[in-house]
């Protein structure tokens, strides 16, 4: 766990900050928590956030709202409902729609959260690593891990399931336009409109 001294008024016990709860890197500049609450808010604004990246239908705390606004932050919610039915699956049209603000670089850094950090947020990173190419078992062995005993199937058939194939002609189109495709070197570059 990484702690850090801060001033006065960002103080937790013993002048302690921690991170959100079931924090953790996903990539350079891609991070995962459960719900931050005040006590995490000078963890991250150490980590110097463009964005987050919100997977739960309630409204945004107020608090928590201000903290975003007052370090610049952009909100994106994506209202995916908290679900234990194995019959009901997760819309896949969220999924895809979070995963383009993950992968336009111009986002970063940036925080993904449900509530705890564990299923909606499981899903959201589970497709990002099929994007990298990452093989199910290490994807589902992440997955296990953030959830801490709670893993459900359905998310696990949900992210075997879902179709990277569209996100990759997604990525090609909309955010990356490569120059001199033939050449080794491919410079990113970003259309701004």
């Amino acid at each position: 766990m990484i702690l850090e001294q801060v001033g006065e008024e960002e103080e937790g016990p013993a002048g302690l900050v921690a991170p959100p709860a079931n924090f953790g890197m996903v990539d350079a500049g891609v991070y995962r928590s459960g719900f931050p609450d005040a006590a995490s808010f000078g963890f991250l604004r150490g980590l110097g956030l463009r964005s987050v990246v919100y997977l739960c239908p309630e409204p945004y705390p107020e608090a928590n709202a201000a903290f975003l606004e007052a370090e610049g932050i952009r909100l994106f919610q994506f209202g995916i409902e908290g679900n234990k039915d194995p019959y009901v699956s997760i819309p896949v049209d969220a999924i895809v729609g979070a995963l383009r603000v993950l992968l336009d670089v111009r986002n970063h850094p940036v925080l993904i959260h449900c509530k705890r950090g564990k299923h909606r947020t499981g899903c959201l990173v589970g497709c990002f690593r099929k994007l990298q190419n990452w093989c199910l078992s290490s994807i589902f062995e992440e997955y296990h891990r953030y959830a801490a005993g709670k893993s459900r199937l359905s998310d696990l058939r949900f992210i075997e399931s879902f179709d990277v194939t569209c996100m990759r002609d997604c990525m090609l189109r909309l955010i990356y336009r490569y120059h001199d495709c033939l050449q080794k070197s491919k410079r990113l570059q970003y259309d701004v409109r």
